[in-house]
């Protein structure tokens, strides 16, 4: 499996004013660029009067699309400063289209770097990024003395609790991080002679999203 990644998770928009041109980024999640082209298509008809929709998408874990467009504005002055922001937030799966109103005044190549840099950014603080993580769910069945025990090697490992059954017997179920698993059931097995039985489910990817255990089936 590969190693961890951050993603887009939910899009969101944000817009910024400069010298009187407005600047409204959108920004979305996207896993093909069939995805992303339509997203650039949906916001030139949104904003059907503006004069530039540039755009930058980075699209799978290797990223293995990748593409921007000034759209009619200075060579490198939008569609690229918009990826920098991209590829400095190390983000995949995402497209962001900048819309431009012009106000009437000419902003300069350094202007326009700044401003649609900034308008990505400004964009960002109204999206979740969740970091991709490979993982695995365990199933950790034990007697009631070994309960406590195992409560405390989670915390200590900082693992996500994700259900507990008290019957018989109790029933943890844990997502613990890929290169954390081995170690953990060997630590549970000593700390409960052995008498803890270990379910290991398949190997996944995994993030939190405000705060939530978000499961990816990819």
């Amino acid at each position: 499996m590969e190693e961890a990644y951050r993603i887009l998770y939910k899009g969101g928009s944000g817009e910024i004013t400069e010298k009187k041109s407005r600047f409204i980024a959108d920004l979305t999640p996207v896993s093909t660029e069939e995805e992303a082209l339509a997203f650039i298509e949906s916001v030139r008809k949104k904003y059907w009067d503006a004069r530039h929709h540039c755009f930058a998408y980075r699209i799978g874990k290797d990223n293995r699309t990748v593409r921007a467009s000034d759209d009619g504005e200075p060579s490198q002055t939008a569609g690229k400063p918009m990826m920098d922001v991209l590829e400095g937030q190390q983000l995949h799966n995402v497209c962001a289209v900048v819309t431009r109103y012009f106000g009437g005044t000419l902003l300069g190549t350094g202007g326009l770097v700044r401003a649609y840099s900034q308008a990505v950014k400004e964009g960002l603080k109204n999206c979740v990024v969740v970091e991709k993580q490979p993982g695995v769910r365990l199933e950790i069945e034990t007697d009631y003395t070994g309960a406590g025990k195992i409560q405390y090697l989670a915390a200590q490992e900082g693992l996500t609790q994700m259900d507990v059954q008290y019957g018989v017997q109790v029933v943890f179920t844990y997502m613990v991080p890929l290169e954390k698993a081995e170690r953990f059931q060997s630590q549970v097995t000593e700390k409960t002679a052995g008498r803890a039985v270990i379910h290991r489910g398949k190997d996944l990817y995994y993030g939190l999203a405000e705060g939530e255990l978000v499961i990816f089936e990819d």
